[in-house]
C-alpha cells in the first residue's frame, strides 16, 4: 500500500523530469546536422544501429506507426543509400532492412555532435559534484525510459 504522500511526490518527480528532459530534447534537436533527417528517418536509423536488422512491420509496431508510414520511411533510407533489404536468411519469404555503412556514420555523426553540444554546456557551469549526480542519474533516466 502507498503511503498518502507518495502519490504526490512521485507524480512531482514525474513532472520535473518530463519538463526537463523535454527542454533537453527539443534543444539537441536544434543541432544542426550534415543531411539532415526526419525524425521518424532517425528513429528508423538508429533503431536498426542497436537492435541489428529487423522487418518493416517490426519496426512499425516498435515505433507504433502504421506499416505504410515505416515502409515509406525506409523507402527514403534505402534511396539515400543509408540502408538495406535483404532475403531473411532464416525465412526467405521475409525481407529484413540493415543499416549500411553510410547509414552507420550518419547516426555516429549525429551522436558525436550532440555529446559535443552537451560535453561543452557540462563543462560551461557544472561543478565536478553536479556532473557525478548526473552520471548517478543517467542510468535511471534509461530505466525509466526502457519502462515506458
Amino acid at each position: 500500500m502507498e503511503q498518502a504522500g507518495t502519490v504526490r511526490d512521485v507524480t512531482d518527480v514525474a513532472a520535473a523530469v518530463r519538463v526537463a528532459v523535454g527542454m533537453l530534447v527539443r534543444k539537441l534537436r536544434q543541432i544542426p546536422s550534415e543531411g539532415e533527417l526526419t525524425l521518424a528517418e532517425t528513429s528508423a536509423l538508429s533503431r536498426l544501429d542497436r537492435g541489428g536488422p529487423a522487418t518493416s512491420s517490426d519496426m512499425a509496431k516498435q515505433d507504433r506507426i502504421s506499416p505504410q508510414s515505416m515502409g515509406a520511411t525506409l523507402a527514403v533510407l534505402e534511396q539515400r543509400g543509408l540502408v538495406s533489404r535483404d532475403r531473411d536468411p532464416a525465412d526467405g519469404r521475409r525481407i529484413v532492412l540493415s543499416i549500411t555503412g553510410a547509414g552507420r556514420q550518419v547516426v555516429n555523426d549525429r551522436r558525436s555532435a550532440r555529446t559535443a553540444r552537451i560535453a561543452a554546456a557540462l563543462r560551461g557551469g557544472f561543478t565536478p559534484a553536479e556532473l557525478d549526480q548526473l552520471m548517478t542519474a543517467a542510468p535511471l533516466l534509461e530505466r525509466l525510459a526502457e519502462k515506458l
